[in-house]
């Protein structure tokens, strides 16, 4: 069976969760201030904060999305975190040191430092507020898919399982908790993974036996009730979710070759070029008692294939000859590159360090670990798509499956890790969020401000809120790969904040009036554009993708140069009132 619990596992997820509520309760103390609430009283170590980066940013769309893509698709997914980390070095080059001079507790401080700004801080505090919604969105659909294998749960139990628990830590302690729980799941994702691919080079290439080298197709039913009939078996009876076959096979290796032995990294990707892959396309219908049907065919293909671009649909412009196709890449791999720099979450802890040189140099951390580990995803992915263990229905456990493979006490450890990625970027966001409501928000809609010995409470209040929120979302998105979902937060983010906090940086003529003109046609031009895309049409509303109103689906190319020659225009035609 694909999915079978084990006492191991579940000890060591709640060894976890226990571990991390522990350690929240302990670091409360010192999150009296609001300085200390929501800025960890900017003496975080910057080895701690480059850590807590890449503990930050590599969120579920990282370990669970990137490795499934690349598990499914190939390369393509690795696309991905070269768009993820490319952006890193706009972080650096750009903002990292400037930002720290410039805020304070959230990024409407380094927008508004020059301007103070009533209409700054609301517009911004809006902005955040979409951002951080949308990226809550896939971390809390990744921490559904982990809690059912894991512990059993339906979906939507171990949505509100994870926001109850995350909520909790933002509660009790806020950033300080935040960045030790980032840190330490920053570490421990980087060393288990390197474990896992260590494991997968060790093992080698294989090929299935007879038995499992099957080549029938597999469907899917889920009724109009949401009950779910795999192969044709209601799900709970018989071999329960064991009636999923699971897949991820070779069809052969090269020279006629039953197996390969240990591999070295070039070794493994140059064996894999020479094999042939069996992968599985899917192929949805509404039926007529308004039921979906879902048939997963297998289809061989060569392992060069795998390793070159193109076969995710959104990288399709790759090889495409039509001109709407090519710009969909194009523009993604703009907002992978720009949005970065512009996540909220990430922009508010140059807050927590002492000062800009520590910026600089947790930043330089940060994208260490993070491309290290963006290489083991390569490794990841592609041991997944050969390791036998997949759901052919569900991309985002690949990783996790890929561990069960080897054997339980790996899966446990896995998960709890991916788990703790999950609580340790949600509860970045919950703070992103809440600090704008209570720092921006209430200001700008009401022209008065918190006292500092009444932010951490009402920031706590907005915690609970906001939590609320992620669940809902959470269980409604819950059959989206969290990395697609994760793109449409840094098309927004990019496009909404990026041109602002350039043209501030680097342009002297920029009114406070441009900025405010910039954050809003830049949210508002790639949100609408995201909902009216051909993949939205399709994956949320069940409508027919040819009938979305937007030729293609990806922003960015447009919704971000947009945002750019709005500032520069409103600005030109506004006076300079810059207060400093």
């Amino acid at each position: 069976m694909i999915y079978d619990r084990s006492l191991p596992t579940v000890m060591i997820f709640f060894a976890i969760v226990a571990f991390t509520i522990w350690l929240s309760v302990y670091l409360g103390k010192r999150a009296r201030t609001a300085q200390g609430y929501f800025a960890a009283g900017g003496g975080v170590p910057w080895f701690v904060n480059g850590v807590a980066f890449a503990g930050d940013y590599l969120s579920a769309a990282s370990f669970l999305g990137i490795c499934g893509m690349i598990a499914f698709y190939g390369y393509d997914g690795f696309l991905y975190s070269i768009g993820y980390l490319a952006g890193w070095i706009v972080a650096l080059l750009v903002v990292a040191e400037p930002l720290k001079r410039l805020g304070k507790y959230t990024f409407a401080d380094a927008l508004d430092s020059q301007f103070h700004s009533r209409s700054i801080k609301l517009t911004v505090a809006i902005s955040t507020l979409v951002v951080s919604i949308f990226y809550l969105i896939p971390q809390m659909v990744g921490a559904g898919v982990l809690i059912k294998p894991l512990l059993g749960f339906e979906h939507y139990q171990g949505v509100i399982l994870v926001g109850a628990v995350v909520t909790f830590i933002v509660v009790t302690a806020g950033m300080v908790s935040t960045t030790y729980v980032q840190f330490l799941k920053g570490g421990l994702l980087v060393i288990f993974s390197a474990v896992l691919t260590v494991l997968i080079l060790q093992r080698g290439l294989s090929l299935p036996s007879e038995s499992a080298q099957s080549l029938s197709p597999q469907t899917l039913l889920v009724t109009k009730s949401g009950q779910k009939i795999v192969n044709g078996l209601p799900q709970g009876r018989g071999a329960g979710e064991g009636d999923l076959r699971p897949v991820g096979h070779l069809k052969s290796l090269p020279g006629g070759a039953q197996q390969t032995g240990p591999l070295g990294p070039i070794d493994y990707l140059s064996t894999i070029q020479k094999s042939e892959i069996i992968v599985w396309d899917s192929k949805s219908k509404k039926e007529s008692d308004g039921s979906t049907l879902t048939t997963f065919t297998p289809r061989v293909v060569d392992g060069s294939e795998i390793l070159r671009p193109g076969n995710l649909p959104a990288f399709a412009g790759i090889r495409s000859d039509k001109l709407f196709d090519k710009l969909n890449f194009i523009s993604l791999m703009i907002a992978l590159f720009g949005g970065t720099a512009s996540l909220p979450h990430i922009l508010i802890r140059y807050y927590t360090v002492k000062d800009q040189a520590a910026a600089r140099k947790s930043t330089i951390v940060g994208i260490a670990c993070i491309g290290f580990f963006y290489v083991l995803t390569l490794y990841i992915g592609l041991g997944a798509m050969t390791s036998g263990a997949l759901d052919v229905t569900n991309s985002n456990m690949a990783a996790p499956l890929l561990a069960k493979s080897f054997n339980d006490w790996l899966f446990a450890i896995i998960s709890a890790v991916a788990f703790t990625t999950v609580l340790g970027t949600v509860s970045g966001l919950i703070i992103a969020s809440a600090g704008t409501v209570v720092h921006d928000l209430v200001p700008g809609l009401f022209n008065t401000s918190i006292p500092d010995s009444s932010k951490v409470r009402v920031a706590r209040i907005i915690s609970v809120v906001v939590g609320a929120i992620a669940i809902v979302l959470g269980i409604i998105f819950e059959n989206l790969n969290v990395s697609y979902l994760v793109g449409w937060a840094f098309s927004i983010a990019a496009s909404a904040n990026l041109p602002a906090l350039v043209m501030l940086l680097f342009w002297k003529r920029t009114t406070s009036q441009g900025i405010v003109a910039a954050v809003l046609v830049g949210m508002i031009s790639s949100l609408g554009w995201i909902l009216l895309s051909g993949d939205t049409y399709k994956s949320v509303y069940g409508i027919a993708p040819e009938t979305s109103i937007v030729p293609f689906s990806q922003p960015g190319i447009v919704t971000i140069p947009v945002g750019f020659a709005v500032l520069i225009i409103v600005s030109l035609l506004t006076p300079n009132r810059r207060a400093v």
